[in-house]
């Protein structure tokens, strides 16, 4: 099985992230979680990507806010799949949204919903391309799905019981 990689730009951004960690443990994927900056350790985060690929990673997942560069470096400087996380930002991460999503052709970044959300769905999308070449993986993917629908459906039953009272 291959590892993801989880770069952020801050380690506030761990606050967010956390849901991302929390969602690779769930579904068993090993990871490497690191704090780099785009801007105030350019170096070092070049250091760090360029040899993911030697060193077995398979996905990237990158979490910044404000003008949220880290993934578009990211992609710039390597072959693996990229997905970025939009954090917090001065426009409430819609700043950061539009740096992730609005990058030139010939460098894809995937990006994902604001917030938390976008920080578990970062984690469930890299499973998904992990679970391309991991039958295990693909297995545990599809029981959280289940489990998921599961949930919703006890909930919807709770739900409709107060709705008939």
């Amino acid at each position: 099985m291959g590892k993801v990689a989880v770069i952020m730009g801050s380690d506030s951004d761990l606050i967010i992230m956390q849901d991302c960690l929390d969602q690779l443990e769930e579904l068993g994927i090993d990871y490497e979680m690191r704090i780099l900056s785009a801007h105030r350790t350019p170096e070092d985060l070049s250091k760090y990507v360029l040899n993911l690929e030697e060193r077995g990673f398979k996905v990237v997942i990158a979490g910044a806010g404000l003008a949220a560069h880290l993934a578009g470096v990211v992609a710039s400087q390597t072959l693996l799949p990229v997905i970025g996380v939009p954090l917090g930002g001065l426009a409430g991460g819609l700043d950061a949204l539009l740096s992730m999503a609005q990058m030139p052709g010939g460098v894809p970044v995937g990006t994902m919903a604001v917030g938390k959300s976008g920080a578990k769905n970062s984690a469930i999308f890299a499973g998904r391309i992990l679970a391309l070449s991991d039958p295990g993986l693909m297995e545990r993917l599809k029981k959280f799905q289940a489990r998921m629908r599961r949930e919703l459906k006890l909930k919807e039953r709770k739900v409709l019981k107060k709705v008939k009272k």
